[in-house]
């Protein structure tokens, strides 16, 4: 039998990207995997082959590959419903990612629902998408946005959102499952029952979660739940948005057009059985059939293992680059309240000039505020550096980030 090390090592050649060099002929090591990962052949020959073999609009037409269209497109859906255990079908909307998915919240559920005076309550370590929706929403219905603030090893300081339930006034909760800067992951369980008994909402964003650990809906709880194609192997621009059934059906329709209508008259339209009505357009089925195959891959690896896998390269990752002289690492040093994802300063340069540098030697890491702005201005910096790493990284990876920052350190004369 295979052994788990064997097959991380064995899948790199899977993925045509990592066989290239940039900058110089040198060999490319990609930790920008919280911002997006690469693809496998598989992801790739499953669009491709839809193209070159299926391509056609989708619920419309009887003929050949209309209907295999619309079957590979609703076999995904049912991939998904299998991966983070969702028992209805119906309850899984698609979207563009998950800012759009939490859009479509802030407009279909939150216009209906939120008065003024209401509470929403999000945390200081969100990305923007799950900031500038109720920023927007809140302001409009003239009711107020609060925030589970963050201790200072970057977990969430819960008595907070317990003085916030006690107003009474909370009717939404949403934070992320796992940080996409400090890579902390979230008591998802323990909010949810604070939550439930008060008798609020919850919304978790999924995307830095689903791709690199074990998701259960059902066991979660929650009542909304988001997540992207393009950080667990898929393509950009397909999402998931999911909803509770009895939420989903008190929550008005988000875009107008075909597909989302039963009928359409002069002055009145009906709409379409769930999931349809939030689906409007001819949808990206492409991408969908792309997201199917990236699962499929996801699944054959086992979440369990790839969650084993990034904690021993997050464990390496940290015991090397706490060894740099003047290097800082934000967020917890409990492995197991993290995924692989560290964000870090160096001395006084800055990330930028970090990451400029280590490009040279072919190492892409992200530098900047990463879309977290509220969670920078907790930190009292204005940007870091970040490597973040997924399934076809490896310890070797880690060592070659390390030894360019030894260079960054010759080169400011650390």
């Amino acid at each position: 039998m295979q052994s788990v090390e064997s097959t991380f090592e064995n899948l790199r050649k899977d993925f045509p990207i990592l066989t290239r060099t940039v900058r110089d002929n040198k060999h490319l090591v990609y930790l920008d995997n919280a911002s997006t990962t690469q693809k496998p052949n598989q992801v790739i020959d499953a669009i491709t082959d839809y193209y070159q073999n299926h391509n056609a609009n989708i619920h419309r037409a009887v003929y050949a590959l209309a209907e295999e269209a619309t079957e590979a497109y609703e076999e995904a859906r049912d991939k998904i419903a299998n991966f983070v255990n969702i028992k209805d079908r119906q309850e899984i909307i698609f979207v563009r990612g998950t800012t759009e998915a939490i859009n479509l919240v802030a407009y279909a559920w939150g216009r209906t629902h939120i008065n003024e005076g209401d509470i929403i309550v999000t945390t200081e370590y969100e990305h923007h998408s799950n900031i500038v929706p109720w920023q927007l929403l809140t302001q409009e219905k003239r009711a107020k946005l609060e925030y589970i603030g963050m201790d200072d090893n970057g977990e969430l300081i819960l008595d907070d959102l317990d003085k916030l339930l006690a107003t009474g006034k909370v009717k939404l909760v949403t934070f992320s499952l796992m940080s996409n800067v400090l890579g902390t992951i979230t008591d998802a369980p323990k909010i949810i029952e604070k939550c439930k008994a008060a008798g609020v909402l919850t919304l978790i964003d999924g995307a830095q979660a689903v791709p690199h650990m074990k998701v259960d809906l059902e066991q979660l709880g929650c009542d909304f739940f988001a997540f992207s194609g393009h950080k667990m192997l898929g393509p950009t621009g397909i999402g998931v948005l999911w909803v509770r059934k009895s939420v989903l059906n008190t929550m008005s329709p988000f875009h107008g057009g075909g597909d989302m209508i039963r009928e359409v008259h002069k002055y009145e339209t009906t709409w379409n059985d769930l999931p349809y009505k939030f689906e409007a357009g001819t949808p990206n089925i492409a991408d969908v059939v792309g997201l199917g195959a990236a699962i499929d891959y996801l699944t054959k690896i086992g979440m369990d293992n790839i969650r084993e896998h990034e904690i021993e390269l997050t464990k390496y990752a940290i015991e090397k680059l706490s060894q740099v002289k003047g290097l800082h690492i934000y967020g917890t040093k409990d492995i197991s309240k993290r995924g692989g994802v560290i964000s870090f300063n160096f001395a006084d340069v800055h990330p930028h000039d970090v990451a400029q540098i280590i490009d040279e030697e072919g190492i892409a890491v992200r530098s900047g505020h990463h879309c977290a702005q509220v969670l920078m201005e907790r930190l009292n910096v204005a940007a870091t550096s970040r490597a973040s790493f997924y399934i076809y990284n490896t310890k070797e990876d880690i060592d070659v980030l390390v030894n360019s920052l030894n260079t960054v350190a010759k080169v400011f004369k650390l």
